[in-house]
């Protein structure tokens, strides 16, 4: 037990090395652009109709509280607004980190994790093929390319279920709804969505990447990869939307 917060800290520490490595061979040609095109459409292939099935509850929940409290407090030409607002900016920024993770992470840890055990790493670098270039980069890449896309459609999904349950369950105002989208809601709330899916894109992948390469153990420890891998990412996502979204209001004016 005294050795795990050395382990702990040398797996941090490698892992920040690992961005920093990723960050330094970006620019690197040539860019493996076939490897990118077919990540992308497997993370997506993956990813879309979940985050699509589950944005809808997440919206339909947003509605009915904010239509429920706008209601008691006798606002309900806000309820629009403030629906927007909220899935805007967390719930789909949040919901695309989520998928991306638990989706597409798990994919990416698992290929990269069998490759390792198989002795394929070892033999590409070996060849002198360098693994982060020419197999994590376009993994990267991909997932963020994947997570901003898909944050755009968890925001029109979750604004039109919102916008259902509320009329419809809750018996609001449909002009009043549609009429008070930009009462609060700006357009640099949705920059500031889109840059936290290209982040939360990212880290997804390292951590699924850096997983997938440091498997050991047979296909046991590629399990156990996976798993650490969704932990460790989700907890990551949690503290950096915390961080991000502390910026964003310091940096960028409220409308009252």
């Amino acid at each position: 037990m005294s050795l795990f917060p050395t382990g702990a800290l040398r797996h941090s520490g490698n892992l920040f090395a690992m961005a920093l490595d990723v960050v330094r061979t970006l620019p690197r040609r040539p860019f493996q652009a076939r490897e990118f095109i077919q990540q992308a459409w497997f993370v997506a292939s993956v990813t879309i109709l979940p985050t699509a099935l589950v944005s809808i509850p997440f919206g339909a929940v947003i509605a009915l509280q904010i239509g429920s409290l706008t209601r008691q407090l006798g606002a309900q030409s806000f309820s629009g607004a403030a629906s927007v607002l909220a899935v805007l900016r967390e719930a789909s920024p949040i919901v695309t980190a989520l998928l991306i993770a638990g989706a597409g992470g798990t994919a990416i840890c698992a290929d990269l994790g069998a490759r390792k055990i198989r002795d394929e790493i070892d033999a590409m670098q070996v060849l002198g093929i360098d693994p982060i270039h020419r197999l994590v980069v376009p993994r990267v890449l991909a997932s963020m390319v994947v997570a901003v896309l898909l944050n755009g459609l968890v925001s029109v999904v979750g604004v039109a279920g919102g916008y259902f349950f509320n009329v419809v369950l809750q018996h609001g105002t449909p002009g009043a709804y549609l009429a008070s989208f930009t009462t609060l809601a700006q357009l640099s709330d949705l920059w500031a969505a889109e840059i936290k899916a290209l982040v939360f894109g990212a880290i997804a992948a390292i951590v699924a990447s850096y997983k997938g390469l440091t498997a050991q153990g047979g296909p046991k420890g590629v399990g156990d990869a996976v798993n650490q891998s969704v932990v460790i990412t989700f907890m990551l996502l949690f503290v950096t939307n915390f961080v991000m979204t502390a910026v964003y209001f310091q940096v960028v004016p409220q409308r009252g």
